[in-house]
């Protein structure tokens, strides 16, 4: 299955906590492909230098070997992805998590997430 991670179950994964034992075997399991975003990165760049989110100084080094133990794929946003966003219902305003519901649904993607707002979309999801 090809799986997006939302931002805060990546961030989840980093630390060891938060994830819900389905979403940890989902995680683990190498059956699995596992993708992170550019929308997902940029928004904790932005969330880091506006000071919403503190993370270690080490922080870059520690995402990238992240995804390198883990082989999370990046997913670059796309032209394709961006025009999906033209068709989502205003469910929610958050743009980050409106592009990856658009990626998802683009790519034929599960969204693993916990946020209530995405579920409500038209893509499947798993938590």
């Amino acid at each position: 299955m090809k799986l997006l991670l939302d931002t805060h179950v990546f961030l989840w994964s980093l630390f060891g906590e938060g994830l819900s034992q389905t979403a940890r075997d989902l995680f683990l399991d190498t059956n699995n492909t596992l993708f992170l975003s550019a929308a997902s990165y940029w928004e904790i760049c932005i969330k880091v230098s506006i000071g919403r989110l503190k993370l270690a100084d080490n922080w870059i080094q520690a995402f990238d070997e992240e995804m390198r133990v883990n082989t999370i794929q990046w997913l670059p946003i796309a032209k394709e992805h961006s025009q999906r966003v033209l068709t989502l219902p205003m469910m929610h305003r958050d743009p980050f998590d409106r592009m990856l519901v658009a990626q998802a649904q683009y790519e034929k993607m599960t969204l693993l997430t916990v946020d209530a707002n995405i579920r409500a979309y038209d893509v499947p999801t798993m938590w």
